[in-house]
C-alpha cells in the first residue's frame, strides 16, 4: 500500500490544496480585468495543480519500501514525474508566449485594474510562502518532487510580481501594450524553468554524477577520516528518492581481520547517514594496503610500516572517483 503518513506526503497534499484555491482566485482576477498577463499567470496555475497532483503521486510511490521487484526502491519515479512537470511547464510557457504575441495584434481592453492588482498580490504572496515551505521540506526529506514543485510555485510567485508591475504601469500610463510585453516575458521565462527541470530529471534517470554531492561527501569523509582509513577511491553515488547508494573502495591495513574491517565500514556508513540525513546504503570493497601506501598512511605504531609517512592526501571529488589507489606521486 502507498504510505500517506510520511511527512513529505502531508506537505505535498497541503500544497496541492492551496494551488487549487489559488487557481480559482486567478481566473476570477482575469475575468474581472481581461488582462493577458493575469490570464498567463492563471494558465500557469492549471499546470501548478496538475503538476502538484503528479508530485503527490510521486511522493506517495517513492515512500514505499523496496521490495523484490524493486531492490533499489521506488525513488526513480521522482525523476520521471519531475521531467513530466518540466515538460508541462515548458509547454505552458510556449502557449503563454503565443497568447501574448496574438495580443499585440488583437488588443483587449483592460479594466478593474486595482482589483486585479490586489488579487494578484494576494495569490503571489501565498504562492511564495507555499513555495519556500515546499523547497525547505523537500531538502529536509530529500524529496525531489517537493523541491521541483516548490521551485515551480516560486516561479509563479515571481510571475505574479511581474504581473503586478505591468498592471501598475497600465494603471498609471494607460499603455495596454505593457500587459502583452509582460505576458510574453513571463512565457519565455517559464519555458526556461521547464527546460531546466527536464534537464535535471534526465540527469537523474541517466544516473549522471552529482558533483556537488560528491564534493560534500569527499569533504566530509576527509574531515572525519580515521588513520586506518588509508585511502578512498572509485567512489560513485546514485540517489533514489531519499536514499543514497554509494559504491567505493577503501584501503585498510592489510593485517586487519574481517571483523575489524566490517566495524570500520559500519562506522563510515553511520557517519554519512548522520551527516546527510539520508539513508545511505554502502557497497564497500575493502582493499589491503601495500608498501606504497605507507607514504600516505598516518597510522601510528604500525609494526608493518615499510616507508615513513610523507604527506596526507586530501580527498576531493576528483581523486576519490578515480579507480586507483592514491599514492604520493599523484600530488607531484
Amino acid at each position: 500500500m502507498l504510505s500517506s503518513s510520511q511527512p513529505e506526503v502531508r506537505v505535498q497534499r497541503a500544497a496541492l490544496g492551496v494551488s487549487v484555491l489559488l487557481l480559482g482566485v486567478k481566473f476570477g482576477a482575469w475575468y474581472v480585468t481581461g488582462s493577458n498577463a493575469i490570464l498567463t499567470d492563471a494558465l500557469e496555475s492549471i499546470i501548478n495543480v496538475v503538476a502538484g497532483a503528479f508530485a503527490l503521486y510521486a511522493v506517495l510511490l517513492s515512500a514505499k519500501p523496496r521490495d523484490r521487484e524493486h531492490p533499489y526502491g521506488h525513488g526513480k519515479i521522482e525523476f520521471i514525474v519531475s521531467g513530466i512537470e518540466g515538460g508541462m511547464i515548458a509547454l505552458a510557457g510556449l502557449l503563454m508566449t503565443g497568447k501574448a504575441v496574438v495580443g499585440f495584434f488583437e488588443p483587449v481592453a483592460i479594466h478593474n485594474v486595482s482589483t486585479g492588482i490586489i488579487l494578484t498580490v494576494l495569490t503571489g504572496g501565498i504562492n511564495l510562502i507555499t513555495a519556500l515551505w515546499l523547497i525547505s521540506s523537500g531538502k529536509r526529506y530529500a524529496s525531489l518532487p517537493l523541491v521541483a514543485d516548490g521551485k515551480h510555485l516560486l516561479t509563479d510567485a515571481y510571475s505574479s510580481l511581474l504581473v503586478v508591475g505591468s498592471l501598475l504601469m497600465v494603471w498609471f500610463t494607460g499603455w495596454s501594450v505593457v500587459d502583452n510585453i509582460a505576458a510574453c516575458l513571463l512565457g519565455i521565462w517559464i519555458g526556461w524553468v521547464g527546460y531546466r527541470l527536464i534537464r535535471k530529471s534526465l540527469a537523474g534517470i541517466m544516473d549522471e554524477a552529482d558533483m556537488e554531492l560528491m564534493e560534500e561527501i569527499a569533504s566530509f569523509l576527509s574531515q572525519n577520516r580515521k588513520a586506518q582509513w588509508i585511502d578512498v577511491h572509485n567512489l560513485r553515488v546514485i540517489q533514489y528518492g531519499n536514499r543514497l547508494h554509494i559504491d567505493c573502495h577503501i584501503t585498510f591495513p592489510f593485517y586487519y581481520n574481517l571483523e575489524q574491517v566490517h566495524r570500520e565500514m559500519d562506522d563510515i556508513a553511520h557517519l554519512v547517514n548522520t551527516a546527510f540525513g539520508k539513508q545511505a546504503e554502502f557497497f564497500i570493497h575493502p582493499d589491503p594496503c601495500t608498501p606504497d601506501s605507507c607514504k600516505i598512511c598516518s597510522l601510528n605504531l604500525c609494526h608493518e610500516r615499510k616507508h615513513a609517512f610523507e604527506k596526507k592526501i586530501e580527498w576531493t571529488k576528483d581523486n576519490i572517483s578515480l579507480n586507483q589507489k592514491h599514492h604520493i606521486h599523484e600530488t607531484k
